[in-house]
């Protein structure tokens, strides 16, 4: 169930199936990812959302960067929540899914939206540094230059590979190191780039 009010209302008011290929809209609120144009591209089922963004405690006036912006659709729920007062940063590495993603949040009204063409590993920091950090590709631990460019007290989560399978795992950035919590089971395409992430489970 979900505890966030603005979260519910941003899940509500963003049409999914318009930021998803017209011959896959049929099955945009069905709980299996979807194909994007790019290498590897999908987009998350509709629960994965939330299942980021409430542990992040994601809010209204927040600094957020996303890594793996597919296809805008979390990019775009993440700035209702986060409203005018807040920043969404979203770095895909594909050329072609960034083209798509791009696209669809300027027809959406979601044209604020920072994006970025780049190694999403290396995050943005000429926006640093943010409130809430999403990775939304599996790795086998955070990328040091992401926890850099997370300010203290802040939050990033991702899905983290250990022996044979991916955890959930949200981190906290607190005076002297950071904290990790496990979550729960998940499974991710891997991430690319200098923090490549190769034979995942």
């Amino acid at each position: 169930m979900l505890r966030s009010a603005r979260i519910k209302s941003a899940l509500l008011k963003v049409p999914r199936e318009e930021f998803i290929p017209r011959q896959y809209r049929d099955y945009a609120y069905e709980e299996v990812p979807l194909p994007l144009p790019g290498a590897q591209a999908t987009i998350s089922c509709p629960h994965s959302y939330p299942l980021f963004y409430e542990p992040l405690e994601l809010a209204r006036g927040h600094r957020f960067l996303e890594i793996g912006t597919g296809s805008g659709y979390g990019a775009a729920v993440a700035r209702e929540v986060v409203g005018d007062q807040g920043l969404v940063v979203s770095i895909e590495i594909d050329p072609v899914t960034h083209e798509f993603a791009k696209r669809n949040l300027e027809r959406m009204g979601y044209a604020d939206v920072l994006l970025i063409l780049g190694d999403g590993a290396l995050g943005y920091p000429a926006m640093a540094p943010y409130d809430r950090l999403a990775l939304t590709a599996a790795c086998r631990d955070f990328p040091a230059p992401l926890i850099a460019q997370l300010r203290p007290g802040g939050r990033a989560i991702a899905p983290v590979v250990e022996d044979d399978r991916q955890i959930l795992t949200l981190l906290t950035k607190e005076p002297g190191g950071v904290r990790r919590e496990k979550l729960c089971p998940v499974l991710y395409v891997a991430l690319r780039g200098a923090c490549a992430t190769e034979a995942l489970p």
